[in-house]
């Protein structure tokens, strides 16, 4: 795949915020058939396009770039095929090390990025407060939904998304995949239809602007209405942390700042939750008896059976290696 078609890819897993990342290659040493500026992107369920070196570069990158996606954080991966160089690399800071085991030598160095969807935020309203929250949260990098019946382009026109049907498609599509962070600014216009839209969401945060008295009289209408208590019960009124705002501005600062802390400790714990998976990841992986490389279980395509054990391989040439002498190599697997 050539660079174009790869920007061309690229474009169009961002277009439908899928995760995906992009591997490079900054420095190699001849023999190695990748050369520098050769690149590839792997996406979250292990598809491989591009170029980035011969066939045992492949596994450990696709492994890589894996837990790249599930911790958000990019790493630079060194592949050598000479234990004093894989020595001197473990030096270096932020450098993953790992043998380099094709028959025509050399190493290679790639930088693995993640390109993860921005997160989202569905504003509700279009009150002094609503625009500011709609301005500064594309000052931060999220994407932005502003949703009410007099939604207005020339009002938002930093909004991703304006939408006036709060029941529209639209709408319904901006909170697919990640749960969006909401926010009902609506002031008393209509409140109780915006904050049903702002739940259809199933949004990881959501906030009300308005007072203690006018949020029980909210949450009453909407309780005789059917609306589940536990899902009101997830309301964050007032909205924001206490900063002592009061401008509508300084309101749309405290109820963004709510929102990165939020976001931040779901994050974290979604990180904790993840670390024991990666250590039990050895029922997915397994060691290339020959060369030592982990090697991706699912989708292997360099397999022997021997003795009644399954032995998996990096390439082909690994695998040759262990069929000449199966004995040799599976007793030292062992």
């Amino acid at each position: 795949m050539n660079r174009e078609a790869l920007l061309e890819l690229a474009t169009d897993l961002t277009r439908r915020l899928e995760p995906f990342v992009q591997a490079v290659v900054v420095a190699r040493r001849p023999p190695s058939s990748a050369q520098v500026g050769d690149r590839a992107i792997i996406t979250a369920d292990g598809e491989f396009h591009g170029w980035v070196g011969g066939s045992c570069t492949r596994p450990t990158v696709v492994a890589e770039a894996r837990r790249a996606l599930a911790d958000g954080r990019p790493r630079l991966v060194a592949l050598s095929p000479d234990p004093e160089a894989r020595a001197d690399l473990a030096h270096r800071p932020g450098v993953v090390v790992f043998p380099m085991t094709c028959h025509s030598g050399g190493s290679v160095e790639i930088y693995l990025e993640p390109v993860l969807p921005a997160p989202s935020l569905a504003v509700f309203g279009i009150s002094p407060a609503a625009r500011t929250l709609v301005r500064l949260g594309k000052a931060v990098g999220y994407r932005v939904a502003v949703a009410d019946p007099d939604a207005d382009r020339n009002l938002f026109p930093e909004a991703d998304l304006v939408a006036t049907d709060l029941g529209g498609e639209d709408l319904a599509a901006f909170g697919q995949g990640r749960p969006p962070f909401a926010v009902v600014a609506t002031m008393g216009e209509d409140d109780e239809a915006a904050i049903r839209a702002a739940l259809a969401l199933e949004p990881a945060y959501l906030g009300l602007v308005c007072s203690a008295r006018r949020f029980a009289q909210v949450r009453e209408t909407l309780l005789a209405a059917g609306v589940e208590a536990a899902d009101l019960d997830r309301i964050q009124s007032p909205a924001g942390l206490d900063l002592g705002a009061r401008a509508p501005e300084e309101i749309a600062v405290s109820i963004l700042a709510e929102i990165v802390r939020v976001r931040r400790a779901q994050e974290a714990e979604e990180e904790t939750a993840a670390e024991p998976a990666s250590a039990s990841a050895g029922a997915t992986e397994a060691v290339d008896p020959i060369c030592g490389m982990t090697v991706q279980v699912e989708g292997a395509r360099h397999t022997a059976e021997h003795a009644g054990t399954t032995y998996y391989f990096c390439c082909g040439g690994c695998r040759e290696r262990f069929l000449g002498d199966p004995e040799r190599y599976a007793a030292g697997a062992a």
